[in-house]
């Protein structure tokens, strides 16, 4: 019986083994999927929880609630992937062997990799919301702030979910001017990049929204580390910004397991073939999701769209056929804009976001790069989809390659 061993039972593990055991012969393959967490959390959710829309409740379940039956699913830690052996060690010594392996094991924050960010100020007067504990004690220390100097801070690319930093100003600005304290709250956008967003066309939508918000932009900010005792956010030039509340997105890096694996880059991504989602020199290895270094947003819908390139070319791998399946780099995000509203975007590695109109061309109903109440529906309704379909690994009525069909150049 050959063995296929997927490691990470988040949104791309979920999905692949969702696929995986509807298509392989049970009798033929053995399927088993490791993860060292119980629960299984909506991340997107994380960034309504701050604002009192989500609860923590609503963003969690159990990961077994999503893993077919047929799968083994073991809980625990991994040590590390001999792939020399087609070996995978876990943490306890019990060793598992491979015929293929998806790495699917995902990005995690790093706060401590910047000089004082976990310092005396920590959840306190400095948090993060890309964690489940982060973002609930954001929630209670909002619910008593009074005012000051809010800065939403970027530390390091790549991050997961780059419109997220975006989409918790316009929600705090939203947040501010309901308590009635809006003229209190001085907000910042910092960022490394070059401005509000990677692509031209989005970064002038969005930084027009920005000016008629009344949030600063701060661009080209490298940050070295924050100064807990005179609350400044310090770059490597020495440029100094004030903050009476800071919120971060720490720098983001792949699992240790791969380091210690010797198949990531410094920041522990594994390097693929960026169309076929094969590593570039085990060719028993394919790696999905945040894992991989691909170069485009590290993002649910990127996992969503990728994961039917990675099972197209894996049927073909198996049969010892060429993989023929190539991914785009499509990436698909709704951007909450406050107020009951939201934009979206819809691009891919060599195709900047457009404006137009997604999924049906003249149609809809939902506006690329527009400000509009339906696109809030649809970031909502994705929590939904989400737990039913996607990670179930049912098809949906999107093309995993971007189209051009409804953009307006």
């Amino acid at each position: 019986m050959k063995k296929l061993l997927v490691l990470g039972a988040g949104t791309a593990g979920t999905m692949m083994v969702n696929k995986f055991r509807k298509a392989l012969s049970i009798d033929e393959w053995e399927i088993t999927i490791v993860d060292k967490h119980r629960t299984h959390y909506y991340q997107p959710g994380f960034l309504f929880i701050p604002f009192g829309t989500y609860k923590k409740e609503d963003v969690i379940k159990p990961k077994t609630d999503f893993i077919p039956v047929g799968v083994n699913y073991i809980l625990s830690d991994v040590d590390k992937i001999e792939s020399e052996n087609n070996k995978v060690l876990l943490k306890g010594g019990k060793i598992l062997i491979y015929d293929y392996l998806i790495i699917a094991t995902g990005t995690q924050t790093c706060p401590e990799e910047t000089p004082g960010m976990t310092g005396e100020l920590w959840q306190k007067n400095v948090f993060d919301f890309y964690t489940i504990d982060g973002a609930v004690k954001l929630h209670n220390f909002l619910k008593t702030w009074e005012g000051g100097k809010l800065v939403m801070s970027i530390t390091e690319v790549p991050y997961k979910c780059p419109v997220a930093p975006i989409e918790f100003v316009c929600l705090a600005e939203a947040y501010f001017t309901k308590k009635g304290i809006r003229d209190k709250v001085d907000i910042t956008y910092v960022t490394p990049m070059s401005g509000v967003f990677t692509k031209p066309k989005a970064t002038k939508m969005l930084g027009d929204l920005f000016v008629d918000k009344n949030i600063n932009v701060i661009t080209d900010f490298y940050t070295e580390k924050i100064d807990n005792e005179n609350k400044k956010l310090i770059s490597y030039d020495g440029k100094e910004i004030d903050f009476d509340l800071l919120t971060v997105v720490p720098t983001n890096m792949g699992d240790e397991m791969i380091a210690r694996s010797g198949l990531g880059d410094e920041l522990n991504f594994v390097p693929v073939n960026k169309e076929t989602l094969q590593h570039e020199k085990h060719k028993n290895i394919f790696v999905l999701g945040d894992a991989s270094n691909i170069p485009t947003s590290k993002a649910g819908s990127v996992a969503h769209f990728s994961a039917d390139i990675l099972f197209e070319n894996f049927m073909s791998a198996i049969e010892n056929r060429p993989l023929l399946s190539k991914f785009d780099g499509h990436a698909n995000c709704y951007i909450e804009t406050g107020y009951g509203k939201g934009s979206l975007i819809d691009f891919n590695y060599d195709t900047e976001p457009l404006p137009g109109m997604f999924p049906l061309p003249g149609i809809g109903p939902f506006g690329l790069l527009k400000d509009t109440k339906i696109n809030h529906y649809g970031k909502l309704l994705f929590r939904w989809i989400y737990w039913h379909i996607l990670l179930k690994g049912k098809e949906m009525p999107i093309e995993s390659h971007m189209t051009m069909a409804g953009k307006e150049k």
